[in-house]
């Protein structure tokens, strides 16, 4: 998969970033405040991962806001991250399309309220024409309802005769669910000590980088990322080649 380079510099990038943006609970706790404060300062962290983002010339960064599992949590605590979402979406919309950026929320979004639901087709549809980084933000979203999905919708094209059961491929699969219009991530960063996926992207990461810190969310500034993207610079993606082989293509 091809890299990106920095301009003033030889640093390999990676085409498309995805974040799970763990520890705002944790950050806001040790601080003895509300973890919904957590949940907020995090937002700053976001900020910056678009402007780097931007900077850079990555292609996508996907961020995962909300987990189909977070409905387990407080009620009180769905309900506020719900609130922040809802006027995270109506604040940052704007800034989000001066800077180029195209808005797009995956996940199922039938459980959120028509308000909620209302905004996000408004911020897609207001940054739908935009050209430069392509934010995919996660919500109600989680890897095995995606493949389900992508199951489901090529069981469908079987039933009704458009397919044949020879036709479902990984390729075929691979159309169906979310993110198939991007590159896959090249870089797979996990905020707040834990090492583990949690159910992001399980199709997608197949191939992607993994990269964990113990810097809690609202802590992981411009200069974490950057570090992220060193570390990232410095690995060598095989695919199934031998070492050989990929430091002759990249040679060429």
């Amino acid at each position: 998969m091809p890299a990106n380079k920095a301009k003033n510099n030889e640093m390999r990038l990676p085409r498309h970033v995805a974040i799970i943006m763990d520890g705002n609970g944790r950050w806001a706790e040790k601080r003895f405040l509300p973890r919904v404060a957590g949940h907020k300062a995090g937002v700053d962290s976001v900020r910056a991962a678009v402007t780097i983002c931007g900077e850079l010339g990555i292609e996508a960064l996907t961020l995962f806001a909300f987990s189909s599992e977070n409905w387990a949590r407080p009620a009180e605590e769905v309900s506020l991250l719900m609130e922040l979402f809802l006027s995270a979406l109506e604040k940052e919309v704007k800034k989000l399309h001066k800077a180029n950026v195209r808005l797009r929320i995956i996940g199922d979004l039938s459980r959120f309220n028509a308000k909620l639901r209302s905004r996000i087709a408004d911020a897609e549809a207001l940054t739908a024409g935009n050209t430069g980084l392509r934010l995919f933000i996660a919500a109600n979203y989680g890897g095995q309802w995606d493949i389900a999905q992508a199951a489901r919708r090529l069981a469908a094209r079987v039933q009704q005769g458009e397919l044949a059961l020879e036709g479902i491929t990984p390729e075929a699969l691979e159309a169906e669910v979310c993110l198939a219009d991007a590159p896959k991530p090249d870089l797979f960063i996990r905020t707040g000590g834990e090492h583990r996926i949690s159910n992001f992207l399980l199709w997608q990461l197949a191939y992607t980088e993994l990269y964990f810190t113990d810097t809690l969310w609202p802590d992981f500034d411009a200069e974490q990322f950057k570090k992220a993207l060193a570390d990232f610079s410095r690995r060598e993606r095989r695919f199934g080649k031998t070492g050989a082989q990929v430091r002759s293509e990249d040679k060429a």
